[in-house]
């Protein structure tokens, strides 16, 4: 079950109410089965709400700190891998993969580096093929 805050975009009126899962709430929204109970408009979206947290320390927090620490070390072992088997070209990723695609520049290694969102949705629009993964810096505590 989940909680949300939901507001009435029409008369701006607030109220909470609970539904089954998120997808739940998606469904009855998508089939205007959700109304506001002040002008009955259908106009309903959700509002951020702050979670209910407990403040205890429990064996479910110590297992997912547990499984966190598990994927944060086979991340650095991705990352290490892509260290020693492509070449970084920093900032300048985009326009180094592009060099590569277009001009059929060959190379010994593939490459990786740094882009934002925006350019590799770019690349990828451009039938650049590239990926993302997340990066675990060394310097990063251990906890």
């Amino acid at each position: 079950m989940i909680k949300y805050c939901l507001k009435c975009k029409k008369c701006l009126s607030e109220f909470e109410s609970w539904f089954n899962s998120s997808k739940e709430y998606d469904r009855l929204k998508k089939l205007k089965h959700l109304n506001c109970q002040n002008c009955n408009s259908t106009k309903i979206e959700k509002s951020v709400m702050a979670p209910n947290l407990a403040n205890t320390k429990n064996k479910s927090h110590e297992k997912n700190k547990k499984k966190f620490k598990k994927i944060k070390t086979k991340l650095k072992e991705y990352n290490k891998f892509v260290e020693d088997n492509f070449k970084f070209v920093g900032d300048n990723f985009a326009y180094e993969a592009r060099s590569i695609h277009y001009n059929n520049k060959k190379i010994n290694k593939g490459i990786y580096g740094k882009a934002t969102i925006q350019e590799v949705k770019e690349l990828k629009e451009e039938g650049i093929k590239t990926e993302m993964i997340p990066w675990i810096n060394n310097k990063d505590n251990e906890n």
